[in-house]
């Protein structure tokens, strides 16, 4: 492409590779110094994002609702991000009003004050209530009504992008499906399967996945759910 040059030349610079990696790199840097981050000083829109969740516990014939909002910051460029920005906690049972509303407060809180707030979902899901956990539908434990808000919690924020999700590779999925093949063949009974119809009525816990799907195959404690057995 060819330039007219209309005034005298005066000085001149050969730009180098470097030169042009050092020009991108600062430009960079000021794009990602402009970028808006989440922390406790940014004002609430009129309008936050949200998703409603609804957990139903053996604990409670009233189904418990959790909504988190979030906030889209860099809207529209290249670092838009969605981030929680409150909890929101509705039952019709106020047995556990007090400390529901206490817990939705704090973990907004957390969420508002920005950084990695992920971290709260291993605190959440690590209490256990001293009168004992339940099963929920599909033979997963929760040790707690607390644990419980703790996996939504992960469920939203692996929908936003914050947390991964581990999927099993090729190899898993394949060892998987053979011994859940294996143990069709073996129990081809109906009775034997709990409520779900995925696991066998008397399988154990799983330590892994805390699903309770553990049986014993070839002499070997195998988890249908995860594929974890301790044979390796």
């Amino acid at each position: 492409m060819a330039y007219a040059i209309n005034k005298k030349i005066i000085s001149y610079k050969v730009i180098s590779n470097e030169d042009k990696i050092n020009a991108e790199q600062a430009k960079a840097e000021a794009q990602l110094q402009d970028r808006e981050s989440m922390h406790e000083n940014v004002a609430r829109p009129e309008i936050l994002f949200g998703s409603t969740y609804k957990i139903k516990t053996p604990q409670s014939e009233h189904a418990m609702y959790i909504t988190i909002n979030d906030m889209i910051l860099n809207m529209d460029t290249e670092y838009e991000e969605r981030r929680p920005y409150e909890v929101f906690i509705n039952s019709k049972n106020m047995e556990h009003f007090q400390w529901v509303l206490a817990l939705t407060r704090v973990i907004s809180a957390v969420f508002r004050k920005g950084g990695d707030s992920c971290f709260l979902v291993e605190e959440l899901k690590s209490v256990f209530d001293p009168k004992g956990g339940y099963f929920k539908k599909g033979g997963v434990f929760m040790p707690s009504l607390v644990a419980e808000i703790g996996c939504t919690i992960e469920q939203h924020l692996k929908k936003i992008g914050m947390l991964q999700t581990h999927d099993m590779d090729n190899h898993q999925k394949k060892f998987l499906a053979a011994k859940r093949k294996e143990f069709e063949a073996i129990h081809n009974d109906t009775s034997t399967l709990d409520e779900s119809g995925s696991f066998p009525a008397k399988a154990l816990l799983c330590g892994k996945c805390q699903t309770k799907a553990l049986v014993l195959m070839d002499g070997c404690m195998t988890c249908l759910n995860c594929g974890d057995s301790k044979c390796g």
